[in-house]
């Protein structure tokens, strides 16, 4: 067990380091974004499935109520809490469609849709960016690096890894990472 234990240990910090490694500037831009829609008085709206709905609700937490400074609130929502929401319109309509409706009902022109997908291949993940995009919204993507997420979001964060684990514990790396520099940006500590 315990050879397996620090296998995993090295893989997961090599994975991390490569992708940040690699997106450094991705990374510098896409905080410089998300401080750009908070400033102007827009709101961020995340969604995901499974692992990554649980991501979608920590990441909006952490704007709402703070990461690592005292300040005030910063607009965010997961589109992934609302139960009474999520089963009407995938009892009405389809599972499918549970982001892209609460998109085009709470989403406004400059807020920030980000759609994480582990597989970059979620079919509600893509219709709310889908969505999103049409609507004027930015569009930012936590995936692997297969899929179509990739290729349809303004900011494409996609780790070089073909375990759910290690593309996962990579997302909540870079959404922590996102979260200190939109605070530091907007607060200047």
């Amino acid at each position: 067990m315990r050879q397996s234990i620090l296998e995993s240990l090295e893989t997961s910090i090599s994975v991390k380091q490569n992708f940040i490694r690699n997106n450094l500037d991705l990374i510098e831009k896409g905080a410089k974004c998300l401080a750009d829609t908070f400033k102007k008085g827009n709101k961020v709206l995340i969604f995901g499935n499974g692992g990554s709905a649980a991501d979608a609700q920590h990441l909006a937490a952490e704007f709402i109520n703070r990461f690592q400074m005292e300040r005030p609130p910063l607009a965010a929502l997961a589109l992934t809490v609302d139960t009474s929401v999520l089963t009407s319109i995938g009892n009405d309509y389809s599972f499918d469609d549970i982001f892209q409706k609460q998109i085009q009902g709470l989403g406004r022109k400059d807020d920030l849709a980000l759609g994480i997908s582990t597989s970059g291949n979620s079919l509600n993940v893509i219709q709310g960016l889908r969505s999103a995009k049409s609507m004027g919204l930015r569009t930012m993507g936590f995936s692997g690096t297969r899929g179509k997420v990739k290729d349809m979001v303004d900011f494409a964060y996609c780790v070089d890894s073909s375990s759910t684990a290690r593309i996962q514990e990579s997302h909540i790396l870079l959404a922590h990472i996102l979260c200190d520099l939109t605070e530091r940006s907007l607060f200047n500590e």
